[in-house]
């Protein structure tokens, strides 16, 4: 295989707020190895239910005072008011975030479905106008390629993200998915549509498969049977599933990165060995050990 690293693609990556001091030391120093490749951001979620609202801010102000990268908090809909929202919004601005990852978020837990704060914003749609009176914010949003699993079909599901591109976002960032043909039928859509802002594939680097199972069921990703059957019997060996994990990203992104697309967001899981790995594959390394 003939490999150019002359285009190099844009990557941004995603952690969440760690629960125990020892997983804040690996999400430190995970932060700390894929600074060195200059991502176009790092993303701190929020929560399903927005329940680490604290600890996504002290993970987003460490990042803003002790490194030099550029932090992107997640906002939710969820158990806030609009002028509670609005004020984190501004909290983040005069801070110099500048860039905000707005969604709706997930029911609270123990919920059987959402149903949006009486005082708060409803959906991702009115949060991003919402977040745009507040500041001149680049605001990311989430999308679907197989369609979220709350929406009634595929084109309400495009149309809600119109929505929310049309209120102000930058751009979009999928869910993950292993299928590249979906990805690429999306965004056919997606232009169909009339949507001409980014849409970001959001790739999800395979640490443990039965965890991941459990991801795609709640999100509605698919799993091709050739992904389960490249991991069947691997439960107790960690060096090969690594392996194969960074050879299904790898050659994830070639294809994408051979249909046009240039930026992608890796969801990291707090680590950082197999998105270093991948990067690397892929051309984007720390000047020390440029190509």
């Amino acid at each position: 295989m003939n490999i150019r690293f002359d285009n190099k693609p844009n990557v941004s990556f995603e952690f969440f707020p760690p629960h125990s001091e020892k997983m804040e030391a690996t999400m430190w120093q995970s932060i700390g190895r894929l600074a060195a490749l200059e991502p176009s951001f790092i993303s701190v979620t929020y929560g399903a239910d927005g329940s680490t609202r604290e600890r996504t801010h002290n993970a987003v102000a460490r990042i803003i005072t002790e490194t030099n990268l550029r932090a992107a908090p997640h906002l939710t809909c969820v158990g806030a008011s609009r002028g509670e929202i609005d004020d984190i919004a501004r909290e983040y601005w005069d801070m110099g975030i500048r860039h905000l990852v707005a969604l709706r978020g997930d029911a609270p837990q123990g919920a059987e479905r959402y149903e949006p704060h009486p005082d708060g914003y409803a959906y991702a749609a009115d949060l991003v106008e919402g977040l745009k009176k507040v500041g001149d914010f680049e605001i990311s949003v989430a999308a679907y390629p197989e369609v979220h699993p709350e929406a009634p079909d595929a084109q309400f599901d495009l149309d809600n993200l119109k929505r929310k591109l049309d209120a102000g976002a930058s751009r979009a960032i999928t869910q993950f998915f292993f299928d590249t043909d979906v990805f690429l039928d999306f965004r056919d859509r997606c232009a169909a549509a009339g949507i001409d802002a980014p849409i970001v594939p959001g790739i999800l680097p395979i640490t443990r498969f039965p965890q991941l199972q459990k991801f795609a069921a709640a999100c509605g990703a698919s799993v091709p049977d050739w992904l389960s059957e490249w991991f069947a019997g691997l439960e107790d060996d960690a060096q090969t599933r690594q392996l194969i994990a960074a050879s299904v990203a790898i050659n994830q992104v070639r294809r994408l990165q051979s249909e046009g697309i240039s930026d992608f967001h890796f969801y990291t899981l707090n680590r950082s060995e197999l998105a270093f790995a991948i990067c690397h594959a892929l051309g984007v390394r720390p000047h020390s050990v440029a190509a």
